[in-house]
Order: structure tokens, then sequence, then C-alpha cells
């Protein structure tokens, strides 16, 4: 079970993890709550109701790792001549209904991670055993994707370079713990998935 994540019966998943890797995760996964921002309470006395309705932004983030996290539903490389205008327009018009909610659910991920994080009790050998719901283990999935993502776009890693470039840095490279954790949460993610799969 160390370093990957097993199935456990009845659903759910389990993994070992030392403190090193236990403060790892907490530290990036709350640097993700900050980047992604604190979410919106309603003033005092407003209607709750209201927040559920209220229109999000509708310019794609300046910030690359959040452009990366809430990117545009349109566009992209087949976008032709002459239509650019249109699908910006559709863009921002789905941005401002939809990014509100995207925000709330990658934060309620994050948030899973760390409160799971903090109630793991240390089962000696400076460790400890992280056993997740079949629920959990959906929000962790999400978290180490987003982690993911954003690191990535940091690193400036392409899909066609996945890895093979960052396997190779030397360790002079300033880069090389983020690239380590980048590859470390990969491999958490990929045994997630499988403990998932049928």
């Amino acid at each position: 079970m160390a370093g990957h994540f097993e199935a456990l019966p009845g659903g759910g998943a389990a993994v070992a993890l030392d403190e090193v890797e236990i403060s790892i995760l907490r530290s990036l996964t709350v640097q993700l709550l900050e980047l992604i921002g604190p979410g919106d309470e309603p003033a005092q006395g407003e209607d709750p109701l209201a927040a559920l309705f209220a229109e999000g932004p509708s310019e794609p983030p300046s910030d690359p790792a959040l452009a990366r996290l809430f990117p545009d539903a349109y566009g992209g490389p087949e976008v032709k001549d002459g239509e650019s205008e249109e699908v910006r327009e559709f863009s921002a018009e789905f941005r401002r209904y939809t990014e509100n909610d995207l925000r709330t659910r990658k934060r309620d991920d994050a948030l899973v991670v760390v409160r799971n994080l903090d109630a793991l009790t240390a089962t000696g050998e400076g460790g400890a055993v992280l056993k997740l719901t079949a629920d959990d283990s959906l929000h962790w999935l999400g978290a180490l994707n987003d982690l993911r993502l954003t690191i990535g776009t940091r690193l400036e890693v392409a899909d066609e370079d996945e890895g093979g470039d960052l396997y190779r840095l030397p360790d002079s490279d300033p880069r090389k713990p983020m690239v380590m954790a980048y590859l470390w949460l990969g491999a958490l993610q990929e045994t997630l998935v499988e403990t998932l799969t049928p």
C-alpha cells in the first residue's frame, strides 16, 4: 500500500503516507485553495438563494494556472476565421453561469483533502494510513487532478512531453522538487482511479 492507493472492501480506498508526504499534500492543497479563492458568503440578511443565481465572471482568468482550471468552454485551435468573436461571446456567456459552481466544486474537493489529512491518526513509524470513503475518493480524485493541472501549468508541461524530459532534470534544476511532486501526484491519481474502476 505504501505510495499508492488500494481499494477497500465495500468501496473507498486507502494509502499509507509518511509525515513528509502528508505535509506536502496538505501544503499543496492549501496553496490550491488560496489560488482558487474564498467562496462568496451571502451578506448578513441577504437571501442565501440569491447566491445560487449570482452571475460569475465573463472573462477568462489572467493567471495561466487558473485559466487551465477554468478553461473556455468554446474555442481552441479548430476555431475558423470570422467565428472568433461569436465563439468568445458563447464562452463568456457559458463562463458567466458556470464558473462560480465550478469554483465551489474545486474548493469543496480541496477542503475534503485538507480535512482528511488533518484527521489522520499517526500509526507510528512517522506516518499514517489514510482511509477514504467512496465519496471522499471522488473528491480526492478531483483535487489531485486540479493539483496536477496547476503544477503542470507552472512547469509549462505540454501534453506531448508528459513526463519524458521531466524525468531527466538534473538535481541542481530549481524545478526538480516541483517536478517530483507532479510525478508523485500523477502516480497517486492513477492508483486512485484504479480503485474506482470495477
